[in-house]
């Protein structure tokens, strides 16, 4: 048995112990005692028979075998906890009966470098398996010397009928001290109990243990009689690893990602369960569901290609910023799940996620460009928030989309937000219903200027009358849908009303924007210039009468600069405005690397001008500055005459509020504007640029 197994990208095994740790003490005693006994074994063989049997074409043969056997292990399963059986151990244990103690331990430990220097392991994990070998074969070596078999290079022994006791004694002493060597060491680097570790692979292992060390007599046999037959023995391990490969191969493609080679949801229920079985009282099991954010626009912009390389960066990101025994898994798409399968308290599992977030957040240079990753996660832990696998899961979920809302990176499960209820699912049928019969509608909000009163633009706003509920708040169900598939069938009829009503206007002598909301992956989706321009040309309107209110969260993704969508929009003469400005994280100069015509500032700032003034010095320096790039300011949440005012003396272009104007419907938005734009509204504007309430 070798820790050493199959290594990769998302192999932690070559992660040196933390000095001090029970796993760095207990591999110092390996190594020590293994180190001790190897050297006093090439103390008793001297320098004279060693010299002596290097002049034999076999003590070379043999050597060669021994590496190549350990350079090919069999592996009879994709688990960790089982590992491969090196092919060495035949010829190892026919050199240890043949030859004694001091060769085969040489060999052995020669094999070992040499395996360690190609698939290039750490210094720990091959002294470890230097020392464990080495004791595995003194521990056959003291059986044999039981029965007095004590073979030496000058007095080799040849096994017989009637030494089966003694080389089963062996070979069973051989297999014991690496199996439970081996098992423990992996248990204190998983931080699994022992007796798992065992059971889990013990079977397995034996099994390949018993026909190696049991066609190591033959060997040992024909090295006796002829030892140009015993290269013939290597077609047998052959058929055997071919076998094993691939049986290994279609039991990893079972339970791993792909592309990644994590373990998929198939494999973290099983470890999950297996988990959970083992939980002790006073301990948690923590499952952490991560979702990478804006990675879509990655895809988009730049190709799937790409985004399959920053997945693999990502998952081997992920495998070494966890302790040792979590697992993590790839669910799909750029989700990803975290199990703790031993977890102290919600503080620990806290740090845990932390710790994946700072690994994720260091820049990935691909293709010429850097991305700056981050990601949003969920924590549930049982039995806290759930009892088994699947609640688990959907509950991390749940707390993976308030981390995302909210913007804060890291939530635990909250039961009083969770809107997996009966009541939500059944929401999001009506809603998929209510598209498909036209209960969704749209009002209108106008944009007035805050200099002479005239109209700048409407705002069309979702609204949703349910049959039985009444009207249900957007509150509710936008994001109910951004959880869904449905927000882009809904963004779609959006902007399909939204073309049609400012066509009936501009047809109508009302030439007024009607501004659409959507969101970043909307702006990002190569179909909406199209659905655009073949919506104007049917409804033969320009460009202008319609304007896409995206919000500022589009100025952190980098991407968005160079997406194709973005050029062919500003192509079609679509203008852009940046909704909710203020509350995000961009710097104001990026507003130039965008086509953005129009900023829209949050009200949360303009509700306080009148208490707060920082908000005044936030909200200036916003409408100095955006009037410095040539842009329009927009002023959300104008609701008295005061803060229209101010904002009117500070040189805001327009606002938006129920002081001015509150949303209409379609039929009551016309009769306003029609009032608004008529003459008589005009000549009295151009006579008093007084504000006034709708």
């Amino acid at each position: 048995m070798s820790p050493s197994a199959t290594a990769g990208s998302t192999d932690t095994r070559d992660t040196g112990p933390r000095p001090g740790s029970p796993l760095w003490a207990y591999l110092a005693a390996v190594i020590a005692v293994g180190f001790t006994a190897l050297v006093v074994a090439q103390v008793r063989l001297g320098l004279a028979e060693l010299a002596e049997m290097g002049r034999t074409p076999l003590f070379w043969m043999l050597a060669v075998l021994v590496v190549l056997g350990e350079l090919r292990p069999v592996m009879v399963s994709s688990s960790t906890l089982v590992g491969g059986t090196p092919m060495s151990a035949m010829f190892t244990f026919a050199v240890l009966m043949h030859y004694g103690l001091p060769t085969a331990a040489l060999l052995q430990a020669v094999a070992v470098i040499v395996s360690g220097l190609v698939h290039r392991r750490s210094w720990h994990r091959v002294m470890f398996n230097m020392g464990q070998v080495t004791l595995a074969c003194t521990a056959a070596a003291v059986a044999l010397g039981a029965f007095g078999i004590h073979p030496r290079p000058v007095s080799p022994w040849t096994p017989d009928g009637v030494d089966i006791p003694a080389i089963v004694l062996a070979g069973s002493a051989y297999f014991a001290v690496r199996a439970s060597l081996v098992c423990s060491a992996v248990a204190l680097h998983e931080r699994r109990p022992v007796l798992r570790v065992v059971k889990a692979s013990i079977g397995p292992q034996a099994l390949v243990y018993g026909a190696l060390l049991g066609l190591a007599p033959l060997v040992a046999v024909v090295m006796a009689h002829s030892s140009a037959l015993v290269p013939l023995f290597v077609a047998p391990l052959t058929a055997v690893h071919f076998t094993a490969t691939l049986s290994l191969r279609r039991d990893h493609q079972a339970t791993h990602d792909g592309l990644t080679g994590l373990p998929n949801r198939k494999m973290l229920i099983l470890r999950t369960e297996e988990a959970l079985a083992e939980a002790r009282p006073n301990e948690r099991v923590g499952l952490l569901l991560l979702d990478l954010d804006r990675f879509k626009e990655v895809n988009d912009t730049l190709g799937h290609p790409v985004g399959d390389r920053l997945l693999q960066i990502v998952a081997h990101r992920l495998t070494h910023s966890v302790r040792p025994g979590d697992v993590v898994a790839r669910l799909g798409g750029d989700e990803f799940a975290v199990l703790l399968p031993s977890i102290r308290d919600a503080h620990a599992a806290k740090e845990v996620a932390s710790r994946l977030r700072v690994a994720l957040t260091e820049p990935v240079r691909l293709e010429g460009m850097t991305f700056d990753l981050d990601a949003s996660i969920g924590i549930a832990l049982y039995p806290d928030h759930a009892p088994d696998f699947e609640l688990l899961l959907q509950r991390s979920d749940v707390a993976m989309y308030l981390a995302k809302e909210g913007r804060t990176g890291v939530e635990f499960y909250l039961p009083g937000k969770d809107r997996n209820s009966p009541e939500r699912l059944s929401l999001l049928g009506d809603l998929r219903r209510a598209i498909d019969a036209g209960e969704l509608d749209l009002h209108y909000q106008p944009k007035v200027s805050l200099g002479n009163g005239q109209v700048e633009g409407v705002e069309a706003l979702l609204r949703w009358w349910h049959p039985v509920r009444g009207p249900v708040s957007p509150v509710e169900f936008i994001p109910l849908a951004e959880q869904s598939y449905l927000m882009r069938e809904i963004t779609q009829h959006v902007i399909q009303k939204a073309l049609e009503q400012a066509a009936d206007w501009w047809h109508a002598g009302l030439a007024v924007p009607v501004s659409v909301n959507v969101s970043a992956r909307d702006l990002l989706d190569s179909g909406l210039p199209d659905q655009l321009e073949a919506g104007l040309a049917k409804l033969g309107v320009p460009a202008e009468a319609v304007v896409l209110e995206v919000t500022e969260r589009i100025l952190m993704t980098d991407q968005a600069y160079s997406a194709e969508t973005i050029r062919t929009l500003s192509g079609l003469g679509v203008q852009l405005s940046l909704d909710d400005f203020g509350t995000g994280y961009s710097s104001l100069v990026r507003l130039q690397r965008l086509p953005v015509s129009e900023v829209k500032i949050d009200a949360s700032f303009i509700r306080r001008l009148g208490e707060s003034a920082d908000d005044e010095r936030i909200v200036r320096s916003i409408i100095d500055l955006v009037r410095s790039l040539g842009l329009r300011s927009v002023a959300e949440g104008v609701e008295n005459a005061e803060i229209a005012t101010r904002l009117r003396d500070m040189g805001c272009h327009a606002g938006q509020g129920w002081w001015l104007a509150k949303p209409m419907p379609a039929a009551e938005t016309t009769v306003w504007l029609r009032s608004r734009l008529s003459p008589a509204f005009t000549a009295r504007a151009d006579d008093d640029v007084r504000l006034a309430p709708h």
